[in-house]
């Protein structure tokens, strides 16, 4: 049985982690953009939208399927930039560590 002290300690250590990676997460930037760049939505990486622009030609009524269309594709265009970003910074051996 482990001792209660140890184990307390090692749980915040584990916290503070999480805490750095959520933080490490949220500073990471990345932007898409539709295919045809009418739209561009910018996502940090915990995939919250920081930004999004649209150009004045998607924002009247008639334009409503374009515009739907192209906030789709640049939130999948930032998403798989983000995931790219996401893997420089991978470290198999830290996240092995965490989970133990």
């Amino acid at each position: 049985m482990k001792n209660p002290i140890a184990q307390a300690r090692e749980l915040a250590k584990l916290q503070q982690e999480a805490r750095s990676m959520q933080k490490k997460l949220k500073s990471t930037i990345v932007t898409g953009f539709s295919k045809d760049s009418l739209v561009k939505i910018t996502i940090n990486g915990a995939q919250e939208i920081e930004d999004v622009v649209i150009s004045e030609a998607l924002l009247n009524p008639s334009s409503q399927k374009s515009l739907v269309k192209g906030i789709k594709q640049a939130y999948k265009s930032a998403q798989k930039d983000l995931q790219r970003e996401m893997m420089k910074d991978f470290d198999l051996s830290k996240i092995k560590g965490i989970l133990g």
